[in-house]
């Protein structure tokens, strides 16, 4: 575990393997340890930068409000500090919105780009009020929230399967102070729309989707990627594609890789 001071806030991140830089950026109420079965094997053949994003894990919070802005300008510090010129990026959930907004920010940096169970779209406005609702939630009541939101990730027909798995990624959950909760939802509620990423840029993209997935509803994301030369994987099940379908996602993100 290494660190950087970023406008006097302590930003976390881990680098193992060497070869092609790629930056995986976990998502809400997540930390890098979402990636511990994964990185082992990208590694092998990759540099492999995991970071905890602003308000999460081992990184300090900033503000009040942190925008997808604010983490993609401590993902470029963090390249900046490490003298990485290019990377991949890989991101899940949120962190994709983080690896968007590093993408209109730092087009020069980029060498290809994953969302995984992502999208481009900005929240709509039932998902803006549904962050609002969130708010107020999780001030009432901090561990029900988290034990709620955790569970939604997944396609109830692993829940059982996947009890130790999901109780886990609670545990890490429960890490996140409410201030990093708060400044999260407040800044993905306020994030622009970057499907133009998808459109006009040039750079290899991949996007991941889960058939199940009740956090992004798999037909409405489909059209982010119309007339684009993003590529599309679907794997059956929900929103924790690294979890539910881990050696599948695996094959396919090593493929990517090789492809670029």
């Amino acid at each position: 575990m290494k660190q950087i001071l970023y406008k006097n806030t302590l930003i976390s991140f881990s680098v193992t393997g060497k070869g092609t830089a790629v930056v995986l950026i976990h998502g809400f109420l997540e930390n890098q340890t979402m990636w511990k079965d994964l990185a082992p094997i990208l590694s092998y053949k990759n540099r492999v930068i995991t970071i905890d994003l602003l308000g999460h894990g081992a990184t300090e919070c900033l503000g009040y409000v942190h925008s997808m802005e604010n983490n993609a300008e401590i993902v470029k510090a963090i390249l900046s500090h490490l003298r990485i010129r290019k990377a991949i990026l890989v991101g899940h959930s949120m962190g994709g919105y983080v690896a968007l907004a590093f993408a209109e920010l730092y087009p020069t940096t980029l060498k290809g780009l994953v969302l995984l169970n992502s999208t481009s779209k900005e929240d709509s406005t039932e998902r803006k009020y549904n962050r609002n609702r969130a708010i107020k939630a999780v001030k009432k009541d901090y561990v029900g929230f988290i034990r709620l939101s955790i569970a939604n990730l997944f396609n109830p027909d692993n829940r059982e399967r996947l009890s130790n798995e999901i109780e886990k990624v609670r545990v890490e959950a429960l890490k996140t102070p409410l201030q990093g909760i708060v400044a999260s939802l407040e800044g993905m509620k306020i994030r622009k729309d970057r499907e133009f990423i998808l459109n006009e840029s040039e750079f290899p993209k991949l996007l991941i989707l889960g058939k199940k997935d009740g956090v992004l509803i798999y037909k409405d994301n489909l059209s982010q990627i119309e007339n684009t030369n993003t590529e599309l994987i679907t794997f059956p099940d929900g929103h924790m594609s690294h979890i539910e379908n881990r050696e599948e996602l695996g094959t396919v993100l090593i493929g990517f890789f090789k492809g670029i």
